[in-house]
């Protein structure tokens, strides 16, 4: 069964499925291009580990109301003794370590094993503040003071966008082409919700013929082998929200298809 909506679904944004999505949908980028590229250049799946603790990890100091509603109970019957108060313990959440990995392409030539494109499909925690958004902004302003091409997806409504400078608008979701002859210019393919997803080339050395990428149809290709169309209870409202008006064009397309 098909996606209900045109372009990108917004239920596919959910904390849930997005790992999945994201996996699946590098794996498809890099299957689509690899026969198209050959000979000349090869497309490696390449991983970026880093570990989130502290405030990006589980919260700390969360008191377990019930055990200190039990101790309060119990100090109120022994006696009225003379003797020191013993301390009284709550139950706390510790910061605990979380190792996470982002998986990104590159495109590299075959003679010389040299990068020639990077392409990333952001995750949330790219667009949040912390260290994976940290790491992700180094690597992103080295990449775009080197020679290499960068190809940047961010399907995610939530979060903060990636620094850009002008008179771009918004939009629930970008697409960034940078060539690096052209930097620091470069091409935004902004689109919203209601809107189809726009086909973007994959920059490669000047003069050759760069392939483009339909991710519309790489994701109804996704949601089928997912089984999507099975996993998302369209009765309910997206995560995160819509705006109001968002939102009645979702009921609309849901409705139209009988899903609501």
């Amino acid at each position: 069964m098909p996606s209900p909506f045109p372009g990108m679904n917004p239920y596919l944004e959910h904390p849930s499925f997005w790992a999945g999505i994201h996996h699946r949908l590098i794996t498809a980028i890099a299957n689509n291009l690899a026969p198209k590229l050959r000979p000349k250049y090869i497309v490696a799946i390449e991983e970026r580990v880093y570990e989130v603790s502290g405030d990006t990890a589980l919260l700390v100091g969360v008191p377990d109301v019930s055990v200190q509603n039990s101790l309060s109970v119990a100090r109120s019957t022994e006696s009225n003794l003379a003797v020191a108060p013993k301390s009284q313990s709550v139950e706390v959440l510790l910061p605990l370590p979380e190792i996470l990995t982002e998986a990104y392409l590159e495109i590299r030539a075959v003679e010389t094993e040299e990068v020639v494109t990077i392409i990333e499909v952001l995750s949330p925690k790219n667009k949040q503040m912390g260290i994976g958004r940290l790491q992700y902004e180094t690597k992103r302003l080295k990449i775009l003071g080197s020679m290499t091409h960068f190809v940047e997806i961010d399907l995610l409504r939530q979060g903060n966008s990636m620094a850009m400078v002008g008179d771009f608008g918004q939009s629930h979701y970008r697409i960034v082409v940078s060539h690096s002859e052209t930097r620091p210019k470069a091409q935004l393919y902004g689109f919203n919700l209601q809107d189809l997803i726009p086909e973007f080339p994959v920059p490669l050395r000047a003069g050759e013929l760069e392939p483009a990428i339909d991710l519309k149809s790489l994701l109804d290709e996704i949601y089928d082998w997912g089984s999507y169309d099975l996993r998302i209870d369209y009765s309910r409202p997206p995560i995160p929200a819509l705006s109001e008006s968002d939102m009645a064009w979702v009921n609309e397309k849901l409705q139209q298809q009988k899903l609501r």
